[in-house]
């Protein structure tokens, strides 16, 4: 590689623009779209181009860059090339973050990718054939061409991200692509996918310490994949017993007067709404739902609402509109502030922010809509 296109200048980018100049390319970076001749002149002389996950194929530039015959890498592609790490990937809608986060507790490893802390940003931090976890989106396995896993673990397929892949078809297409040429496959117990498969009644060397069925699910995949490795069933129970998941997802973020406040923010599709549900099913819940749209469909998380112990709910962001309809009790209150504000909580109730949407509308992200409830918690306490 002489030059380097790099597109989005996110995390993933930077990371990506750091990794190369250390090795003396020629990089150009970009976050912006192909419109004029001043943007197609920054493909000229370009080997490469390297897009941040949130660069849709659509892209004025990736398109341009095909046609020239200008190769598309993802991010992490570029970090396991350069890398050369062995990695364990870990893929599929929900549950992606904890069970990479407790395979990298149960195999005493580096945690990147999809995590929030890109493949790239290891360059000069880890040796050439070391194993690296590393979280994959549908966005980052939409560009491997050479990425290969010793372990590939898919933990389930539900309809996710619509908006930018159009099709349910076309979204499990990218996220099977993490098996091509993988050493073994882990998938779920009746997918009909060949390789090791895992359930969440299986057997544990040890029950996990974090809640929920779905949880239990994550355990068993994150025991399956450390066993391919070889890993022994002491060293996978003593993190079963110990790891204490991840922030955003199912996070207590308070007890007070005998409510607990219960950060889900990363619940942002039904599917993880559901599991959120299911991990408070019997006890009294306030829910706190709503933010952008994806192109989901809510059917199935109404259907759930109405046989669940739904103290209340409290709609926020733009799907607000697109739900009252479906939950005429709902309450609008259109942010968390409000939320917060109009929920009579009772001791012994569950305060649960777990969306079954994205945050773009108010956010940057999941995590400051996440970091703002806990702010927003802390005052009640104050």
């Amino acid at each position: 590689m002489r030059r380097v296109l790099v597109l989005g200048l996110a995390r993933s980018g930077l990371a990506a623009q750091a990794a190369l100049e250390r090795r003396g390319v020629e990089v150009v970076a970009a976050d912006r779209t192909l419109g004029n001749d001043e943007d197609a002149a920054l493909l000229d002389g370009v080997d490469v181009l390297v897009k941040s996950p949130g660069v849709p194929g659509e892209n004025a530039l990736v398109a341009a860059a095909r046609e020239r015959g200008i190769e598309v890498w993802s991010e992490v592609e570029l970090g396991y090339r350069l890398l050369g790490v062995r990695l364990v990937g870990v893929t599929g809608t929900n549950g992606k973050t904890t069970t990479s986060e407790l395979l990298g507790a149960i195999l005493g490893v580096q945690v990147a990718g999809n995590v929030g802390r890109s493949l790239t940003a290891l360059d000069g931090q880890i040796e050439p054939g070391e194993l690296v976890v590393c979280e994959l989106s549908s966005f980052q396995l939409e560009d491997v061409h050479e990425l290969s896993c010793e372990v590939a673990l898919l933990l389930n397929l539900e309809p996710d991200h619509l908006d930018r892949h159009h099709s349910f078809e076309a979204y499990r297409d990218a996220k099977l692509r993490i098996f091509e040429r993988a050493r073994v496959a882990v998938v779920p117990r009746g997918s009909g996918l060949p390789g090791v498969e895992f359930d969440a009644d299986d057997p544990l060397p040890a029950e996990p310490l974090i809640r929920g069925r779905h949880n239990r699910e994550n355990a068993a995949a994150a025991t399956a994949a450390a066993r391919a490795l070889g890993t022994p069933d002491e060293q996978i129970a003593e993190a079963l017993r110990t790891f204490p998941g991840v922030p955003h997802r199912l996070e207590l973020v308070a007890e007070i007067r005998g409510v607990r406040y219960v950060n889900d923010s990363k619940a942002t599709n039904v599917a993880a709404a559901l599991r959120a549900l299911a991990a408070y099913e019997g006890e009294p819940v306030h829910l706190i739902l709503g933010g952008s749209r994806k192109g989901e469909d809510f059917a199935p998380l109404v259907a759930a609402l109405d046989t669940t112990d739904i103290r209340a709910i409290y709609l926020i962001g733009e799907t607000a509109d697109e739900l009252a309809p479906l939950l005429p009790d709902a309450r609008r209150a259109g942010t968390l502030e409000a939320a917060l504000k109009a929920i009579g909580a009772r001791p012994g109730d569950v305060v649960l922010l777990s969306p079954a949407c994205a945050s773009y509308d108010q956010f940057r992200d999941f995590e400051q809509r996440g970091e703002e409830f806990r702010r927003l918690v802390a005052n009640l306490a104050g």
